[in-house]
């Protein structure tokens, strides 16, 4: 590499992290509705203020902050593959999340389901057709 070129940059990783004022919560209804794996809690005793779960090839953080409002419009939105998107919809509700509306084909080749989780983020349930 010359003195004058850039260096390349390195590679990143991307991990959602959701703030909550229940993470217990949170934490259930990941686990619950799409199989969420706890890998890593900060800290290993006491009151926790971060977990670390796993969906299938990817992670999603959870960090407990009582002083945060949910339900407020949010700007990111959750996407998530899943083996069947309808089958899971009757799920959603008893585990303290919303439907938005039914599933449906899109001209992309997804099936798609619009859910809010339990703090009312934006989640999609995808899979293939």
């Amino acid at each position: 590499m010359s003195a004058t070129s850039p260096a390349a940059p390195t590679p990143a990783a991307v991990q959602p992290i959701i703030v909550t004022p229940d993470l217990d919560r949170l934490q259930a209804f990941y686990r619950e509705l799409v199989g969420a794996e706890e890998f890593t809690r900060v800290p290993e005793d006491g009151p926790v203020f971060f977990v670390g779960l796993r969906v299938g090839g990817s992670e999603l953080g959870i960090v407990a902050d009582r002083s945060v409002e949910t339900g407020s419009p949010t700007r990111i939105l959750l996407s998530i593959a899943v083996q069947d998107v309808d089958a899971l919809l009757d799920r959603v509700g008893p585990l303290g999340g919303t439907v938005r509306g039914p599933a449906n084909d899109m001209p992309w080749g997804q099936r798609v389901a619009h859910i809010q989780d339990p703090d009312g983020n934006a989640v999609n349930l995808t899979q293939p057709v």
